[in-house]
This record gives C-alpha cells, sequence and structure tokens, in this order.
C-alpha cells in the first residue's frame, strides 16, 4: 500500500495550483477602482462600492467615503503599506475584521464615522503606531469598550470618538492617549460619566463637546465634563446648544471658574432673557475671545439688564450667520456700550447687515480689527457706517467689507482716506467696474485686495506704499504702474497675454497669474524681476514651444531662485494641436521641432547646393542644349506634319533642292565663287571621259538666297532640310565660331538621326584642316560621324579639285542613281 506522505507529496502542487487559480479568481470578482492622481490620491467616494475595491498598491491617500461597505475583512487592504490617509466615513459598516487594519503601519488618518459599529475593538488599531488622527463619530456603540482602545496609539494627536447612541464614559477609557491635541465628543444622550475620565489629558489645544439635548439639562453631568477639559489655554467650542432658561447656562459658569481664554458656541438658538443669564455667568471672565458661529436670535435684542456685567476682558468677538427671527423689531445696539466698547477685533460675517449707524460705530473706539464682508452694505450706507469718512475708530488697522453691493471705489477711497493708520483693505467682490485716476489714501496702507470685481483698467489710483495687491478674478489685460515696495501681486483670473514689466516691481517676491491668457514667459522676463522667488503661472493657454518647453523642463534655472510654487502639473499645452492637452513638463519635441529655422535654412541650403551641382554638370553635359533643341526640332516636326496632313502632299514631292549648303558667312567666298558655279551652273554639253553621261545642274538650299524672310529661323532651317535631298557641312574654323552654323548644325543634327533622310547622313567638306576636337562636344554624335565617315577635304593643288568635286557630285547623286 502507499504511504500517505508519498501520496500528499503527489498531490500537492495540484492543490497549489487550485488554490492559486482560486486566489486568482476571488481577486478577478473584486471591484476596483482607478480613479487615483498623480499625486497617488484615490478618490473612490460615492461609487456605489459594497466591498473595499482594488486600488494602486502605491496609493498614499484612499477615499472611501458615502459608499455601501459593510465590511473590512483582513485581506482587503493587504498590500497597502504606503497608505498614510483612509476615510470609510458614510458606509454602512459593521464588521471589520481583527487584523484588518494591520498592513498599514504608516497610516496617519483613518476615518471610520458615521457608520453602523456596535463595538470597538482595540485590535484594530494595535500595530497603527504612526496614527495621529482617529474619527469614530456617530456609531452605535455605546461605550469605548475595552480600556486598551487607544493604548498602542502613541503618536495620536486628533480623536473624535462618541455620538447618538453612547451612553457612557469611564475612567481608563481614553488610556494610552497623553499628547492630544484636539479632542471632539458628542455626548448629546450621555448618561453615565466618571469624573476625571477627561482630565489627564491634558494640555488640550481644542475640545469640541457636543451637547444638545438632555445632556446639558443635567447640569451635574454637563459641568464635570466641561471642567475635566477646561483650561485657560484650551479652545472651548460648544455645539448644538439650545439655550432656553437659566439651567441652561449653568454648566458654562465653569467656564468662567477655570479662566478659559477662548470660547466657541456653534449651532446656537438663545433667547434674550437666556442671553442675559448666559453674559451674567460670563461676567468678570478671563475671556479674550468670543466667537458664535450659526446663530438664532430669540427676541428683540433687549439685553439691557446685564450692562453692569464686566467683559472688558473681551478683546475678540466674532460672530457668524447670524439669524434674527423678528429683526424688525430688534432694538438698537446703542445699548450694548457695556459690551462694544471693549474689543479690539470684531467680526459680523453673513448676517445680512445692510446699515451699521454712525453712533454704533463711535461706540467702538478701542476697534483695530473689523470685518463686515457677506453682507448687504451699499455705498450709502458703508458712508453712513463710516460716519462720512470721519469715522472715530481712529486705530483702526484692518478694515474687510468685501462681498457686499459698493459699487464706487472712489467712495470708498473717501471713506478710509482719514483713517491713518490703516494697513489692511479688503473691498474684494463688490461691483467695482472702474478705478479713478487719483486717489488718496492712509499712508500706512500695505495691503489692498480688490479681487473679483469688474475692473477693466489699472490707474495710478493705487497707492505706491502696497507691498501685497490683490486684482485677481477682474478683466485686466495689461498692468503699467510702478510699485516700488510691492512683495506680493496676484493678477490670476484676468486676461494678460503676458507678465507684466518686471522692472516696474523691483522687490517682487511672489507673483500670482494663473488663469490667463498667456502664451509662454522665457528666462528674459523673469530675469526683469529682481528678487522674485515665487511664481504661479499655470492653467494658461500657452504654447508649447522648443524654448518654452526646454525652459521649463530645465527647472527654470536660468531665472535665478524662482520656483514654481503651483506645481508643473498645472502647466498644459494648448498648441500646437498634436500637444494640446499634454502636461508641458512631459513634452518631448524632435530637433526638428525645436530647431525649424535652421532646418528649413540647412534643407534649402542642401537643396540650393544640389540644385546648383546638378545644374552645372546638365550644363557640362550639355543637357539643356539637347532638351532646347529636342523640344524646338519636335515643335517643328509637328508643324511640318501638320502642313503635309493639311496639304496632302508626299514628303518626296516637296523635295525642292538637292542638298542644304550649312556654312559660315565668311566662308561664303568660297560657296559662291566655287561652289554654286561648279554644281548649279554646269551643263549636261559639260562631258569628260570620267563622267561620260555628263553633268547635270543640282539645285542647291541657301540660308542668304533661300530662306523665307519674316519666318522663325526655326522654321526656314527645318524647311529647308525637308526641302533637301543631302547636307552639306563646310567645316572650318569659321564655321566653328559662327552662331549661324551652330543653329544650323544644331536642328541638321536632329534630322541626321531621326530616320528622314536616306542615304549618306551628311556630307562633310572641309576647306581647312579641322580637328575633330574643334568641333563643340555637345555634338558627340557628329564627332562620332566623322570618325565613321569619310570627308572630303577641299585641295589646294589646282590639278586634284576636278577629282574633288567629282568625288562631290557622286556623293550628291548617289541616291537618284541607286532608285534608278
Amino acid at each position: 500500500m502507499r504511504h500517505p506522505t508519498n501520496l500528499y507529496l503527489l498531490f500537492l502542487p495540484l492543490l497549489l495550483f487550485l488554490s492559486f487559480c482560486w486566489g486568482q479568481r476571488a481577486d478577478s470578482d473584486k471591484p476596483s477602482c482607478d480613479r487615483c492622481d498623480l499625486q497617488l490620491s484615490c478618490n473612490c467616494s460615492y461609487g456605489g462600492f459594497t466591498s473595499v475595491p482594488m486600488v494602486t498598491g502605491s496609493a498614499l491617500t484612499l477615499d472611501l467615503s458615502f459608499n455601501n461597505i459593510t465590511e473590512v475583512t483582513d485581506d482587503d487592504l493587504t498590500g497597502h503599506g504606503a497608505l498614510r490617509a483612509l476615510s470609510l466615513h458614510g458606509n454602512k459598516l459593521s464588521v471589520i475584521h481583527q487584523s484588518a487594519f494591520n498592513s498599514l503601519r504608516r497610516l496617519e488618518t483613518l476615518d471610520l464615522s458615521d457608520n453602523q459599529l456596535t463595538s470597538l475593538n482595540h485590535t484594530w488599531f494595535s500595530e497603527l503606531a504612526a496614527l495621529r488622527q482617529l474619527n469614530l463619530l456617530d456609531n452605535l456603540y455605546s461605550c469605548l469598550g475595552s480600556p486598551l482602545l487607544f493604548q498602542g496609539l502613541v503618536s495620536l494627536r486628533r480623536l473624535a470618538f462618541g455620538g447618538p447612541a453612547l451612553e457612557e464614559v469611564r475612567r481608563g477609557d481614553l488610556s494610552g492617549v497623553t499628547q492630544l491635541e484636539e479632542l471632539t465628543l458628542h455626548a448629546n444622550n450621555l448618561k453615565r460619566y466618571e469624573s476625571g475620565a477627561l482630565a489627564y489629558i491634558w494640555p488640550l489645544g481644542r475640545v469640541t463637546l457636543s451637547l444638545h439635548g438632555p445632556f446639558l439639562n443635567n447640569t451635574t453631568l454637563a459641568s464635570a465634563v466641561i471642567d475635566d477639559v477646561s483650561y485657560p489655554e484650551t479652545h472651548i467650542v460648544l455645539e448644538d446648544l439650545h439655550l432656553i432658561g437659566k439651567q441652561s447656562v449653568q454648566p458654562l459658569t465653569v467656564i468662567n471658574s477655570r479662566k478659559v481664554r477662548n470660547l466657541s458656541l456653534h449651532n446656537l438658538s438663545i433667547s434674550d432673557a437666556t442671553t442675559v443669564d448666559l453674559l451674567v455667568a460670563l461676567d468678570g471672565a478671563s475671556l479674550t475671545s468670543f466667537s458664535c458661529d450659526v446663530i438664532t436670535l430669540i427676541g428683540e435684542g433687549r439685553w439691557e439688564p446685564a450692562n453692569t456685567t464686566d467683559h472688558k476682558s473681551i478683546n475678540e468677538l466674532y460672530l457668524r450667520d447670524i439669524v434674527v427671527l423678528d429683526v424688525f423689531e430688534f432694538v438698537s445696539l446703542l445699548d450694548l456700550q457695556f459690551l462694544l466698547k471693549w474689543p479690539r477685533k470684531m467680526s459680523v460675517i453673513n448676517s445680512k447687515v445692510f446699515l451699521m449707524p454712525c453712533p454704533t460705530s463711535k461706540l467702538l473706539k478701542n476697534l483695530l480689527y473689523l470685518d463686515l464682508s457677506d453682507n448687504l452694505l451699499t455705498d450709502m450706507t458703508l458712508t453712513e457706517t463710516l460716519c462720512g469718512g470721519h469715522s472715530t475708530m481712529k486705530d483702526l488697522r484692518v478694515l474687510n467689507v468685501s462681498g457686499n453691493a459698493l459699487k464706487s471705489l472712489s467712495l470708498a477711497n473717501h471713506l478710509v482716506a482719514n483713517l491713518f493708520k490703516l494697513t489692511h483693505l479688503d473691498v474684494s467682490r463688490n461691483g467695482y467696474i472702474s478705478m479713478p485716476q487719483t486717489c488718496t489714501w492712509p499712508t500706512t496702507l500695505r495691503y489692498l485686495n480688490i479681487s473679483r470685481a469688474k475692473l477693466t483698467t489699472v490707474t495710478s489710483c493705487l497707492p505706491t506704499t502696497l507691498e501685497v495687491l490683490d486684482l485677481s478674478n477682474n478683466d485686466l489685460k495689461d498692468f503699467i504702474l510702478r510699485l516700488p515696495v510691492l512683495r506680493e501681486l496676484h493678477l490670476s483670473g484676468n486676461k494678460f497675454l503676458r507678465l507684466p514689466q518686471g522692472s516696474f516691481f523691483p522687490n517682487l517676491q511672489t507673483l500670482t497669474i494663473q488663469s490667463n491668457t498667456l502664451n509662454m514667459f522665457g528666462p528674459p522676463d523673469l530675469q526683469a524681476y529682481e528678487r522674485l522667488q515665487n511664481l504661479q503661472a499655470g492653467q494658461n493657454k500657452f504654447v508649447c514651444s522648443c524654448e518654452f518647453v526646454t525652459f521649463l523642463q530645465s527647472d527654470i534655472k536660468e531665472a535665478g531662485d524662482v520656483h514654481l510654487t503651483d506645481g508643473k502639473e498645472s502647466y498644459v499645452c494648448d498648441s500646437p494641436l498634436h500637444l494640446q492637452g499634454e502636461t508641458v513638463g512631459q513634452v518631448h519635441l524632435t530637433v526638428v521641432d525645436c530647431h525649424q529655422v535652421l532646418f528649413v535654412s540647412v534643407c534649402c541650403g542642401v537643396a540650393l547646393f544640389v540644385g546648383t551641382l546638378v545644374c552645372v554638370l546638365l550644363w557640362r553635359l550639355h543637357v539643356f542644349w539637347y532638351l532646347k533643341m529636342t523640344w524646338a526640332w519636335l515643335k517643328a516636326k509637328r508643324s511640318s506634319r501638320r502642313r503635309q496632313h493639311r496639304d496632302n502632299v508626299d514628303a518626296d514631292l516637296l523635295l525642292s533642292f538637292d542638298a542644304f549648303v550649312s556654312y559660315s558667312e565668311r566662308d561664303a567666298g568660297w560657296v559662291e565663287n566655287f561652289l554654286v558655279p561648279e554644281l548649279e551652273e554646269t551643263g549636261e554639253n559639260n562631258e569628260d571621259e570620267m563622267n561620260p553621261r555628263g553633268n547635270r545642274p543640282l539645285s542647291l538650299c541657301l540660308h542668304k538666297r533661300d530662306f523665307l524672310p519674316g519666318q522663325w529661323i526655326v522654321d526656314n532651317i527645318i524647311s529647308a532640310m525637308e526641302r533637301s535631298r543631302r547636307t552639306i557641312f563646310i567645316l572650318s574654323e569659321n564655321f566653328v565660331r559662327s552662331d549661324w552654323c551652330r543653329y544650323e548644325l544644331d536642328f541638321s543634327h536632329f534630322r541626321l538621326f531621326d530616320g528622314t533622310a536616306g542615304g549618306d547622313p551628311a556630307i562633310l567638306i572641309l576647306l581647312e584642316p579641322l580637328a575633330k576636337d574643334d568641333i563643340p562636344k555637345r555634338f558627340y554624335k557628329l564627332r562620332k560621324l566623322m570618325n565613321s565617315t569619310t570627308y572630303l577635304e577641299w585641295p589646294l593643288e589646282e590639278e586634284r579639285r576636278p577629282e574633288f568635286w567629282r568625288s562631290l557630285r557622286e556623293a550628291l547623286s548617289g541616291e537618284e542613281e541607286e532608285e534608278n
């Protein structure tokens, strides 16, 4: 029988193969998310996932919020050891396996809020020693559970826990958390709290407590929680407060006794009577900063009973999103002098303030900072608020009236002209459409924000004392104004075609000019800025020329210490078309693209050189001459054929001459005195022993005599050749040099070899010794003919001439005898 071990070894490969295939199939069934950016941040929120999807293993941030994930298994996050932040907020998580997060040893932020976790397990966090932020809000657990829940989180700095189901907080629940900077606790339904449970977490920089519901009415319980986290330097934030009645204010007296300096109330509704109780509870407190965000005032503002309370320690008063239910019955603020005369910093934001009367403004004697942004102020009501430019707020340093309904920049300038200590002015997000030519600003003004208006031009209205100027999101096309001490200039969202002239801003260090219509910029543009360090010029219409791409890809080293602080990924090509949408840093241009002018110049030079070389070669080989002669010959032949076809005459019947004589004008004497008399004037009675039949007179064609005047020379030559049986060339030095002879020789050359001249192609007569090399090289066929054809030489001796004439006649009459 086979041994079991051998069977195991036999089936082991099969088991491994099946295990691998099963794993592959399981992975293939797992959903995936590919929404990751270049910074390795994967946003998979609102994806409808029911389980943790697969993402790249190098992801640094993974957002899985607002899906339908119910469970996180041990293997879901395996291989994601690089993760720094993980969000599972807003899912349906009810089960997290014990080692689900064990592979995330570098995780710094974990958000498990707004799920359905009924209990918390300390094993989830046992390997998360690098975790700094943990959010466990709004789950279904009623207590924190194991006393060692946060024991291993030695780096934890921000912790948020609690929710509607939390009922109990005990001593030791936060054991191990000793260096917390921020704590958020939602304890609206807390029923049991062991005093001191939060006391040993010290010091705390910020504590946020949600105390809505019955918890706040349990004075003892609420006071114990607030007392444990209240320290002078701790910023206390109380959320979801509905203060009705003196009892609801009682727990806040602890803040007074613990000398807390910073108190914020968020999502607050309060009546007039309770407001008085609150002011009394905080009488003489050490508060330096008091803020209320999202406030509903139930009443008419009758807080006079608290006018004897002492709140002179309040240095900063911040009010945002105030809703007054009975706004038309709300009393004047003049009775609130006991509150208004102390603050040095006041903000009333997004509260539908349309007017602050001048008498009220005069109460703000110590004010250094005033923020009335996002309200309903107009030019007229702002004039009243600032007392027509004669405001008593002489120490005001910062004024923010952005996001209102202001129209006149000239009026705003007039209203602040007498604020002699004003350094910061924000009039952005208003309806300014023009800028006056001249303005009078406080000489102390350093910061001016006129962004998100409708300005089209910049004038000398801007003060030369500015160090920071924000003109972003207007309709500006240029900026021609010298600001010698300006350090920051913000011009994003305009219509600039180029960078402003750097020489106008000798001290500029930061320039933002994103989302304009810039095509490019280079070292000369940036070198004009003597001290520029930070540049943000992305999201423009860049033309990716070689110079610009090379400049940007070389980390703009040529520009000195300038850095692109908005990242090179925001620099995208708009043209040329084939590069549109590509990041400038990833563009690769060829040598032809980068040196197009040089390339074209070299190509043209090479083409010109080659063309010249070819032309010289063609000229040396007489190709042009051959082409010219060929074209002339074909043209003449075509004309001749048309005449023959038109007249319907046989070519042989058109022969009018026995020979066409081609000669030089300087040899005309020989032709006229010897050739013509001998061949044309000799009769039949002239008989001798050598020619018993006698000599028939011959008909010769001479250009001087037989060419038709007024016709093209080519037509005359071709016509004469066509009407002649033979061609006689009278060769001499004069013949070679004669232009006329060259014409005749040129065209007779073609006839000699086109098959129309029967018998001997030509008759050559040498009047004087002539070497074959003296004939132009372009007549290579004629030169060849002289090598293969016997030619006649004119004898100088008288006794040899009869033999010469007899040979010539035989040559001329050879064809006729053959025909006979």
